[in-house]
């Protein structure tokens, strides 16, 4: 089944979790496992594999175009995308002399995924003011897309020097190479994104998916009345998961992963202690957690594009604690045993609806 045809795309998101200063794997290790499992991703169908930027110990991924980069020449369809790039501490020229670059090595297959960033290490990293965290967004949004658009830029802002008639080389083989927005759940951010008519990604890691419907709906409103074709929009959404042989040992397996890496951010922020039951409760068919067997799963997702309308699912699989060929079985189930299930329950319902 083609992409033309597919009603949705479905893919893996990850930060490349390593984790080494707690009994996990070196940096050096994690980015060469990237490798197999972009390499997998694309030989098993999966349509986008999308890396997040993140400057912390416990993540490899500080630099996904030039991770993207490499895999590019042993991958021939699959989508290589950023899973966010943190674009309020970057330059946006060089975000798109980046991601433009991949785009010509990949033969058209370059995405950014534009975001805030979930943690904020970026910030005093680069020089930047947290006190400037919006504005420094809307900023380099507004550069980045006037870079996509035009060849020669003429451009001046608050936050970054002044272009003035200067060439951004290479351009993208894409004619409009794809900037997404990611998002944790913020109306601000949809109705950004919407009236911009750009495609959104919504972070949805807990609660029920479905609450997320009016946040597509502010999404869909503000494109609309910005003069946006609303059957052109692309939404998607990136939520934790895991594949295994039955849904008794997907769940048992995953809980100590999962509950491992959210009380480790859990202390950071403030959190209360994750509990197995806040795991089963996520793991029902209504909850944010796509945990079971090829067929449990495949019906999850079903429901959430019932629910949202999605043309684009990603699933984040990736904790330094759980075993890389866990990891690669998942990208493997995914891709030869969910998708199929997903493509073909999707068709079945445009063809009834269509009848």
């Amino acid at each position: 089944m083609s992409n033309q045809t597919k009603t949705m795309e479905i893919g893996i998101s990850t930060f490349l979790h390593a984790n080494p200063q707690n009994d996990g794997v070196a940096h050096s290790e994690r980015l060469r496992q990237a490798m197999e499992e972009i390499q997998l991703a694309d030989q098993v169908g999966l349509d986008v594999y999308a890396i997040g930027e993140h400057h912390r110990v416990d993540y490899s991924s500080s630099s996904p175009a030039v991770i993207l980069a490499t895999a590019a020449a042993t991958t021939k369809h699959i989508r290589l995308s950023s899973a966010v790039t943190v674009l309020s501490s970057d330059d946006p020229v060089r975000v798109y002399e980046d991601f433009a670059t991949l785009d010509g090595l990949s033969n058209g297959r370059a995405e950014i995924m534009a975001g805030r960033g979930s943690f904020i290490e970026s910030f005093p990293l680069f020089g930047y003011d947290l006190n400037d965290y919006e504005q420094l967004f809307e900023e380099k949004l507004e550069l980045l897309l006037k870079i996509r658009a035009f060849e020669k830029v003429t451009w001046s802002g608050g936050h970054r020097p002044a272009i003035d008639n200067m060439g951004i080389y290479p351009r993208a083989q894409q004619e409009s190479l794809p900037i997404w927005i990611g998002t944790g759940g913020s109306p601000d951010s949809a109705i950004r994104a919407g009236l911009l008519g750009l495609p959104i990604v919504f972070s949805i890691l807990g609660g029920m998916p479905e609450r997320f419907a009016p946040l597509v709906e502010l999404y869909k409103e503000a494109a609309v009345r910005a003069g946006h074709d609303p059957n052109k929009l692309q939404i998607a959404t990136h939520s934790h998961g895991f594949i295994s042989d039955t849904t008794h040992e997907a769940a048992e397996r995953y809980f100590p992963v999962m509950a491992a890496q959210m009380n480790q951010i859990g202390r950071e922020r403030g959190w209360a202690s994750y509990t197995r039951n806040s795991y089963d409760v996520a793991r029902d068919l209504h909850g944010a957690l796509y945990v079971g067997d090829h067929e449990y799963v495949a019906e999850k997702i079903v429901l959430l594009h019932k629910n949202l309308g999605l043309t684009r699912f990603m699933m984040y699989v990736d904790f330094s604690s759980l075993p890389h060929r866990d990891l690669l079985r998942t990208i493997e189930l995914l891709g030869t045993k969910v998708a199929p299930i997903v493509h073909k329950e999707l068709a079945s319902q445009t063809s009834d609806q269509n009848a």
